[in-house]
C-alpha cells in the first residue's frame, strides 16, 4: 500500500449546488449541501478508452442509490470482459478549492479492544447479529482466511477459509466479509477473497461467493455451503480492491480495482467493458448455482453497447473500503498512485477520472486533459500528509458526540486520522496513530474501530479513553 512521497496539502472543496438533476451543470456558486439531493440520472459514460482530464476539486454533495429499486432478472454474464463502451462524455463544472481549518490532533482517544487481543492482519469488523450475545457480538476477518466472532462469552472460530485463499502477494487473501441484511432469516454470509491456485493452476483471480451459518449452531458455518457468485480474473496481484457492502435498496455493492501493476497498463478505468475499477450493483437476494445474481433493471449502463450492467460507478484505482451512512451516500477511500489521495461518494453512473485523472490532477496526459464527465472526490490529501488512504466509516455511535455524523478516514503510512464534516466541509485531524491502519469497523451501537496491519485493534473513544465499546 505504500507508495514514494510526493508533497501536497489536504484540500477540501465545495461544489456548486446542484439545483436539479437535469440542470445546466456550469452554473451555481459553490456550496456545501447537507443533505443528499434527489437521486440523480447517469450522465452519458464518457468513451471507454479516452486517457484525458484536469483537475477537478472536491464536492461535498452526493447522489445516493434509490433506496427501494425493482430489480429484475438479466441474464447472469460471465466475468470476461465485454466489448469497450463509446458513448459520448459530457461536461462536469469545476468547484473551487478551500483550505480546511487547522488540524486538532488530539481531540479523541484510539485505545485497545477486546482486551489487547491482537489478530493476523485484521482487514473487517462487524456487528455479529446471531448467538446469545447477538446485540453485543462482532465477527473479526483476518486477511489470511479466519472469521471469529468476539462476544461476551470468549470467541469463537466461525471460518476458516486458508486452504481457499491466496496469500501470495501482499494485497491478497480475504478481503472483504458482510453480514446479510436478512440474516435473521437466511443466515448468510458474503465474502470476497484471492483464490488459491495451487490446486488448479488457474488464472489469479478473485471470487465472491455466499456462505451459510449453520442456523442450530451460531459459530459454525454449513460444511459445502459455498455458492460462487462471481469470479474476476486479475492481471496483477495488487488493486483488487474489496469492500462488500449491501445498500439501503438491499442490493450488494463490491469495490474493484483496476487490476494492478501502475499507471493502470489495460486502461481499465475507463472501460466500461471491464468490472475492474469499478464498483458493481447486483441483486443476489434469490442467488442460486443457475442464476447467480440478477442485474438491476435500474443500473446507469444497462442497455449501454458494450458495457457491463453490474457497473454502478467506474475511473476507480483501488477503492479498497466503503461504506453506507444513515442517509444512503455511499462513501469510498480510493487509493491514488504517486501525488493524491482522495475521498469519493459515489453517485449512480459517475466516473472517477481514474486513470485520466489522480484526484484532481491530470495523471494521463499529464498536462492541457480535459475532465469532461467526470466526478470529482470529496476530499483529497498529497504526500506532505501521507501516502495511501485507508476509507472509513461515518460516525453513529454515542461515545463521542462531537463526531457525529462525520466521515472518518485515517492514511495508512501517517497514521493521520481525520474527520470530514458533510454538512460544512470542514476536515479535522482528530487523532495520529503509530500503527498502520489497514481498515475499520464498527459495531452494534455504531462505535468504530480501526484495525491495523500489525494485528492490534484499536477503538475510537473520548478524550478521557472511556466509553460504551468493548
Amino acid at each position: 500500500m505504500t507508495r514514494r512521497a510526493l508533497g501536497a496539502a489536504l484540500i477540501v472543496t465545495a461544489l456548486a449546488a446542484l439545483l436539479a438533476a437535469c440542470e445546466d451543470e456550469s452554473g451555481g456558486a459553490p456550496s456545501v449541501v447537507s443533505t443528499p439531493p434527489p437521486v440523480a440520472t447517469a450522465a452519458p459514460p464518457p468513451t471507454a478508452t479516452a486517457r484525458a482530464t484536469t483537475a477537478p476539486t472536491v464536492t461535498a454533495t452526493a447522489t445516493p442509490p434509490t433506496a427501494t429499486p425493482s430489480p429484475t432478472a438479466s441474464p447472469t454474464p460471465t466475468a470476461s470482459p465485454a466489448p469497450t463502451a463509446t458513448p459520448s462524455p459530457t461536461s462536469a463544472a469545476t468547484p473551487a478549492a478551500v483550505t480546511p481549518p487547522a488540524p486538532e490532533p488530539g481531540a479523541v482517544s484510539l485505545v485497545p479492544a477486546f482486551g489487547g487481543r491482537e489478530f493476523e492482519r485484521p482487514v473487517e469488523l462487524g456487528a455479529y447479529p446471531a448467538g446469545p450475545d447477538a446485540g453485543n457480538s462482532v465477527f473479526v476477518a483476518e486477511q489470511d482466511g479466519r472469521v471469529y466472532v468476539l462476544r461476551d462469552g470468549g470467541e469463537a472460530l466461525l471460518l476458516d477459509l486458508r486452504p481457499q485463499v491466496s496469500r501470495a502477494s501482499n494485497e491478497e487473501g480475504l478481503l472483504s466479509v458482510a453480514v446479510d441484511p436478512r440474516f435473521a432469516a437466511n443466515h448468510r454470509l458474503w465474502l470476497y477473497y484471492s483464490v488459491d491456485r495451487s490446486a488448479d493452476a488457474g488464472p489469479r483471480r478473485t471470487r465472491l461467493s455466499r456462505f451459510t451459518v449453520d442456523e442450530g449452531s451460531p459459530f459454525a458455518v454449513v460444511a459445502g455451503s459455498e455458492l460462487v457468485i462471481l469470479e474476476l480474473e486479475q492481471p496483477f496481484p495488487n488493486h483488487n480492491g474489496g469492500a462488500i457492502r449491501f445498500g439501503p435498496d438491499g442490493l450488494l455493492y463490491l469495490g474493484l480495482g483496476d487490476g494492478g501493476s501502475a499507471g493502470d497498463p489495460r486502461g481499465n478505468g475507463q472501460n466500461l467493458g471491464t468490472l475492474l475499477g469499478s464498483i458493481i450493483r447486483i441483486d443476489v437476494r434469490e442467488a442460486s448455482a443457475a442464476e447467480p445474481y440478477r442485474i438491476p433493471a435500474d443500473n446507469p449502463f444497462v442497455g449501454t453497447p458494450g458495457a457491463r450492467g453490474e457497473i454502478w460507478a467506474y475511473g476507480l484505482r483501488n477503492p479498497w473500503r466503503m461504506a453506507f451512512d444513515n442517509a444512503g451516500r455511499l462513501w469510498t477511500g480510493d487509493v491514488g498512485q504517486n501525488a493524491l489521495e482522495e475521498i469519493d461518494v459515489i453517485e449512480r453512473g459517475g466516473n472517477y477520472g481514474w486513470d485520466r485523472l489522480e484526484g484532481t490532477r491530470c495523471f494521463e496526459p499529464r498536462g492541457g486533459c480535459d475532465r469532461a464527465g467526470t466526478t470529482p472526490p470529496i476530499a483529497e490529501y498529497g504526500r506532505s500528509l501521507g501516502c495511501s488512504v485507508t476509507g472509513g466509516v461515518v460516525y453513529e455511535g454515542e461515545d463521542v458526540p462531537a463526531l457525529a455524523g462525520s466521515y472518518l478516514f485515517t492514511d495508512f503510512c501517517s497514521g493521520r486520522l481525520w474527520a470530514l464534516a458533510p454538512d460544512s466541509g470542514s476536515v479535522v485531524e482528530v487523532a495520529r496513530s503509530e500503527r498502520q491502519v489497514a481498515s475499520f469497523g464498527t459495531d452494534a451501537a455504531g462505535e468504530v474501530y480501526l484495525l491495523t496491519f500489525g494485528g492490534a485493534i484499536l477503538r475510537i473513544a473520548p478524550q478521557s479513553g472511556t466509553g460504551n465499546g468493548r
